[in-house]
């Protein structure tokens, strides 16, 4: 949390039109959200710290992570080009709560970029649903989104920055769809262009039958409005030129941490990661290796599940009432 003086004393930093560092470079502000699951998913702070690793052989970029949620001091917000969200969402998403909807809101007025990956694309549509449409183009909501966790097969990938060096691939991740997207932009499947908001679909593929009749994660399902549209393609990463000149990407992989290791997405989320400053996306995309031990690295310390007890394991009393 941030006293409510600091908050009004980035409030009151003069506007700029366009945000660089001293140094003239772009400026990335990553923001990783608590911890949360199971080992090996949403691992927000190992994940942004290889993110992070990976970015610093952009020319012209500078990288600013966080942990725990929000930034340690506003005053970093002064100069950024952009912030992305790695975090949980809901109704205690990093971007709703102890005034950061008001901070962001007077970033946004400024141009900055802003993204949000994985659970953090989600929100409560009376909470910043309306903004999540405006900024980011779209966004999860509880009911009518859902989260299977499936093999998304993207076969074919649009011509985009965001997708320089991407080749078609298949992953197997809790991949969200049927986002709440802004209505004009066709429920994200096409290219769409309003009042000067540019809508372009990135990751799309098509899920199937039996992805749709579920379970999801939750709430299980399955939903029939998901059910009803059997066959159909749908978008799992998006971006966004917004009307005031900022930009922004959605991307609802990255449940499963390992998922950082396959080339492909990794390259994709790191292209995102820089085209959302405005930095310049290489030509082949952003080039990095990740190692087993990098990715097993600066993992969040949280206890192993406990295993399912057998019926030699189950207590005397209950195996009683069993025979009863």
């Amino acid at each position: 949390m941030k006293p409510l003086l600091l908050l009004c004393s980035f409030v009151l930093l003069p506007l700029a039109v366009k945000a660089v560092t001293p140094d003239g470079k772009r400026k990335l502000v990553i923001i990783a959200g608590k911890p949360s699951h199971p080992p090996g998913m949403h691992e927000f702070r190992a994940g942004t710290i290889l993110l992070e690793n990976c970015l610093k052989s952009v020319p012209n970029l500078v990288v600013d992570r966080h942990e725990m949620g929000w930034v340690k001091d506003e005053a970093t917000f002064a100069d950024a080009d952009a912030v992305v969200i790695y975090a949980d969402g809901g109704a205690k998403h990093p971007a709703v709560v102890d005034g950061h909807l008001e901070t962001l809101r007077a970033l946004i007025a400024k141009g900055v970029g802003f993204g949000c990956m994985h659970y953090g694309v989600e929100v409560v549509a009376d909470q910043a649903g309306k903004e999540f449409q405006e900024w980011l183009g779209g966004h999860y909501e509880n009911s009518f989104s859902c989260n299977p966790i499936w093999d998304a097969n993207y076969t074919k990938l649009p011509e985009h920055a965001i997708t320089r060096g991407v080749q078609p691939f298949t992953t197997k991740d809790e991949w969200y769809f049927n986002m709440r997207f802004r209505p004009i932009f066709k429920d994200g499947i096409e290219p769409t262009v309003d009042k000067g908001a540019t809508f372009a679909p990135i990751l799309t593929a098509t899920p199937s039958d039996a992805t749709r009749d579920g379970p999801y994660v939750y709430p299980k399902g399955p939903y029939p409005h998901i059910q009803a549209e059997k066959g159909q393609p749908e978008t799992m990463m998006w971006a966004v030129e917004r009307a005031d000149g900022g930009r922004g990407f959605g991307f609802t992989g990255g449940h499963f941490h390992d998922n950082w290791g396959n080339d492909n997405v990794r390259k994709a989320v790191l292209n995102a990661l820089v085209w959302v400053t405005k930095a310049e996306v290489p030509a082949s995309g952003v080039e990095s290796k990740v190692s087993e031990d990098e990715l097993k690295a600066n993992l969040d310390p949280k206890p192993a599940p406990k295993p399912k007890k057998t019926a030699m394991e189950t207590p005397k009393v209950f195996l009683r009432l069993a025979q009863q």
